[in-house]
């Protein structure tokens, strides 16, 4: 983009911000363009790719001291040129290119004539500078807005893909069953109630139903969305001494699961453990002080 094309573009306008917007501002409006108009959300919009680079360029010019100072030299000038402008009649204005003309082309005559002669940059040429400068340097400014934005669409990515999959998963057709040890009369049920398994279970995510079978040992349990249910499967061990065993009465489809399963990264899975863990050691030793308190 030249600084020819910028002198045509208000970015002040393009960004929704005022002419003395500060940078927290001019980020802020950044961001919220650019997200709308990101080439990977508008694959089918040719010009999604020229505006967002539009607006990338407008982010690095307007939060650079220097060069924000030439571009709104520039747009100050082409304000007041067109002001003038709408002041003078056609033939005044035809009058007024002519006398510009003129005085263009006596100054290139005399500055020919000179062997090193020094000419005065115009506005355009001092922004064109700045822009081409900020191009050999590189905003830094502009990269971390930019990572972010990544970071936020693989979000939404991931929402929509979480959301999609739970919307499609029909927990009636897609019950677990919960097996532990447990001798047919043991009143302890091995040292589970429904209450206790609720509370195992319950932590990663709503349940649909849990029903305790007649069989010491058994349990079935639905869960309200795929990605609970692909949690409990994959983390709930249960009580230590007699740990759970979770498993499918009918397995979702092989394309739901592989989809819930890309859009969980490694560090959300490794974060989530961690806090099961956790919670899980609790429930443990609330169980345990229960049970010595009824000894």
């Amino acid at each position: 983009m030249s600084a020819a094309k910028f002198s045509d573009i208000n970015l002040y306008e393009l960004l929704g911000i005022d002419f003395e917007a500060e940078q927290a501002e001019i980020r802020k409006a950044y961001r919220k363009k650019a997200l709308e108009c990101h080439p990977d959300k508008n694959p089918d919009n040719p010009k999604a790719s020229e505006l967002f680079h539009e607006l990338s360029k407008a982010l690095e010019i307007l939060t650079d001291t220097s060069a924000r100072a030439a571009y709104d030299k520039v747009l100050k000038a082409k304000k007041a040129a067109e002001l003038r402008n709408k002041q003078l009649d056609s033939k005044r204005q035809k009058l007024k290119s002519d006398l510009e003309q003129r005085e263009r082309d006596a100054l290139h005559k005399l500055y020919s004539a000179q062997p090193y002669p020094t000419v005065q940059k115009t506005d355009e040429e001092v922004l064109q500078d700045q822009i081409e400068r900020l191009r050999r340097e590189g905003s830094k400014l502009l990269e971390e807005e930019q990572r972010l934005m990544r970071e936020q669409l693989l979000r939404t990515v991931t929402e929509n893909q979480r959301a999609q999959a739970a919307s499609s998963f029909n927990s009636a057709a897609h019950r677990m069953k919960i097996k532990w040890k447990a001798e047919k009369k043991d009143a302890n049920n091995g040292g589970y109630t429904q209450e206790i398994l609720k509370n195992f279970l319950k932590k990663y995510g709503e349940l649909v139903a849990l029903v305790m079978s007649k069989k010491p040992g058994r349990a079935l349990v639905e869960f309200k969305n795929l990605e609970a249910a692909e949690m409990a499967l994959a983390y709930e061990k249960g009580l230590l001494e007699n740990p759970l065993q979770l498993e499918w009465v009918t397995p979702p489809a092989q394309k739901a699961a592989k989809t819930l399963s890309n859009s969980l990264d490694y560090e959300d899975l490794v974060m989530r453990k961690l806090r099961q863990a956790e919670e899980r050691k609790r429930l443990i030793a609330q169980m345990q002080a229960e049970d010595e308190a009824d000894g």
